[in-house]
C-alpha cells in the first residue's frame, strides 16, 4: 500500500480495491455492503462512511476500472507502435486475463451491470466509453477521423463480447478457439491485417 496516503486514504483505497474486486467477480446483486467491507477488512459502518452507498462503491468502481484503460491503451500503442491492437486483443483474449475476472477489465465485467443502472450511470459510462473509443482510434491509421472511431467502437464490442462468450465456456479448447475467432475479428475490425 502506498505510504504516502494518510490511514483514512489507505482505508478508502482497500475499500475501492475490494468493490471493484467483488464487482467484477459476482456482479452488483453477487455481493453486497458486508462482503465488501469484510473483503477490505474494515466494518459495515466504516464502508457507509467512505464510500456513501453501494450504488456510489459501484459507481467509484466503475469510473476507476475504465480510467485503467484509459491509462493502459496509450501503454500498448507506445509499446507495440503499429502492432499495438495485436498486441491488445492477444493480451485481452489470453487466457490469463481471461481467468481473472477480480482484476480483469472492467469494460467486458461491468458493461451488464450498467445496463440495468440509471440514467447517471450510463451518463458516466458513455463519457467514459467515449474516450476510450477516441484513444483507441487515435492509434488506427487511415481513413477519417469518424471512420477511425467506427472502427475503435467495432474493435471494442468484438473484444468485449468475445471475452465475455470465451469466459462462459467450460472447455479450455473451446474458450481458446472462440479467443483465436475473436482476435481475428478485432484485428479485422480495427482495420487491420495480421
Amino acid at each position: 500500500m502506498n505510504q504516502s496516503l494518510s490511514k483514512k486514504e489507505q482505508t478508502r483505497r482497500r475499500m475501492l480495491d475490494a468493490a471493484s474486486q467483488g464487482f467484477r467477480r459476482h456482479g452488483f446483486a453477487g455481493i453486497g455492503v458486508d462482503g465488501i467491507a469484510k473483503a477490505a477488512g474494515v466494518t459495515s459502518g466504516a464502508f457507509y462512511a467512505h464510500l456513501g452507498s453501494k450504488d456510489a462503491a459501484f459507481q467509484a468502481a466503475l469510473i476507476e476500472g475504465l480510467d485503467e484503460v484509459i491509462q493502459n491503451i496509450p501503454l500498448f500503442q507506445r509499446d507495440h507502435n503499429t502492432e499495438w491492437v495485436k498486441a491488445f486483443a492477444d493480451y485481452y483474449l489470453g487466457q490469463p486475463h481471461r481467468e481473472d475476472l477480480e482484476c480483469g477489465c472492467a469494460m467486458a465485467s461491468l458493461t451488464p451491470e450498467v445496463v440495468r443502472g440509471d440514467k447517471e450511470l450510463h451518463r458516466l459510462y458513455e463519457e467514459k466509453m467515449t474516450t476510450i473509443a477516441r484513444i483507441v482510434a487515435k492509434g488506427l491509421g487511415g481513413g477519417t477521423q469518424k471512420n477511425r472511431e467506427a472502427r475503435a467502437w467495432s474493435m471494442l464490442g468484438v473484444l468485449i463480447g468475445g471475452l465475455n462468450v470465451a469466459r462462459g465456456m467450460n472447455s479450455l479448447d473451446i474458450a481458446e478457439t472462440i479467443a483465436d475467432a475473436i482476435k481475428s475479428a478485432a484485428i479485422s475490425a480495427a482495420g487491420q491485417t495480421l
